[in-house]
């Protein structure tokens, strides 16, 4: 695998990642009560909306890597997303990061080696 199948594959995982940020952000704006007003202002919430269009960009690169990579070996790096997560968590929303986390991506990462190798 080349250095930029793997740039590319990466920037889909930070997308994610990302995207997962915005999420949280976006989670406090879901409404209580359904309406079509409270559906539309949630739809264009400024965190929502703005993950969908990352992972909406971040798809569309996934399957450009895919094209490159066969997916037995892209999907793998996919799991960088539970390193990434957590780390972004901590240092946007003020979550914890706990050891069992970091002892996790060790296993992780150690797995990605293994399979990039």
């Amino acid at each position: 695998m080349t250095l930029f199948n793997i740039a590319i594959i990466l920037v889909c995982v930070l997308g994610i990642s990302i995207g997962q940020i915005l999420f949280k952000l976006a989670s406090p704006y879901f409404p209580t009560a359904i309406s079509m007003a409270s559906l539309t202002g949630f739809v264009f919430n400024k965190y929502l909306f703005s993950a969908l269009i990352i992972y909406g960009l971040a798809t569309v690169l996934w399957v450009y890597a895919l094209r490159l990579v066969p997916l037995s070996v892209a999907y793998p790096f996919m799991a960088l997303a539970f390193v990434i997560v957590p780390l972004l968590g901590m240092l946007f929303l003020n979550e914890p990061f706990q050891w069992r986390t970091l002892f996790g991506t060790g296993l992780i990462i150690s797995g990605l080696l293994v399979i990039v190798r």
